[in-house]
């Protein structure tokens, strides 16, 4: 295993060690939707949170040993990066690599945050649903996002922790592994907002408050926030079709 912890749990670094060597026997498991397996640990009385990522395909196994950054790494540095820019992150602690003739597993470390709901809650059953102060604070953190130049390219519907305080609401990227860093057109700023409520009345509320933030025709960008959002639950509902016909044609 290659890895690199952050400096100021340097001091802890070898029970961070024996997390990762021991991670398939021990820790909590949280969030079973993640594809990838995610656990808490206890780190001398601080909650921390491991991201196993899965062992990619033959293919990427080659890639992410010689060609591209992994997903650990990236999810690393990428906090950092966020951090400098004044957009929160649960606290990076570290990364681990398998790296032999091949790629193996990795791992990504962070503090635990103890978040109240994830964007999730505003479009499924929870009492925020509909939240119009949650969703138009979200439209405005989106827009601090854009001009801060941080394209964050899995912007949906769990990958935002939202801490509600009593001045308003603290948001926090999680799943940091596919961003870009750079200026945005338009048209790419609205299409970020594609993969989150499929609601009219939710992405009104939303295009309104990035409007007031930006000073763009609100009109304009509530049709143009809408059309990406149809476009993407069109496609999205095509793969999944077809996701079910292969299946069953398998089955047959």
């Amino acid at each position: 295993m290659n890895y690199t912890i952050t400096p100021e749990y340097k001091d802890q670094e070898d029970l961070i060690c024996d997390i990762i060597t021991h991670f398939e026997q021990q820790g909590e498991n949280f969030d079973e939707r993640n594809r990838n397996a995610l656990k808490l640990f206890d780190l001398k009385g601080i909650t921390i949170n491991v991201k196993s990522f899965k062992v990619p395909n033959f293919i990427n196994r080659i890639v992410y040993r010689y060609v591209r950054t992994s997903k650990a790494r990236r999810s690393f540095e990428y906090a950092h990066r966020l951090l400098e820019k004044g957009i929160y992150t649960p606290n990076p602690i570290g990364y681990f690599e398998e790296k032999n003739l091949l790629f193996g597993k990795s791992y990504y470390i962070s503090e635990h945050l103890n978040y109240d709901l994830t964007y999730r809650e505003l479009i499924h059953d929870s009492p925020y649903v509909g939240d119009a102060a949650i969703l138009s604070a979200f439209a405005k953190f989106t827009y601090q996002l854009h001009q801060k130049n941080i394209h964050f390219l899995d912007h949906s519907v769990g990958n935002t922790l939202i801490v509600i305080k009593e001045d308003g609401y603290d948001f926090y990227l999680v799943d940091l592994n596919r961003m870009e860093f750079g200026p945005m057109d338009f048209k790419t700023r609205m299409a970020n907002f594609a993969r989150l409520s499929s609601v009219e009345s939710h992405v009104k509320i939303m295009a309104d408050a990035y409007a007031s933030e930006s000073g763009e025709d609100a009109d304009l960008v509530f049709t143009t926030m809408w059309k990406g959002i149809q476009n993407f639950q069109k496609n999205f509902h095509r793969r999944q079709q077809i996701k079910s016909r292969i299946k069953f044609w398998k089955k047959a």
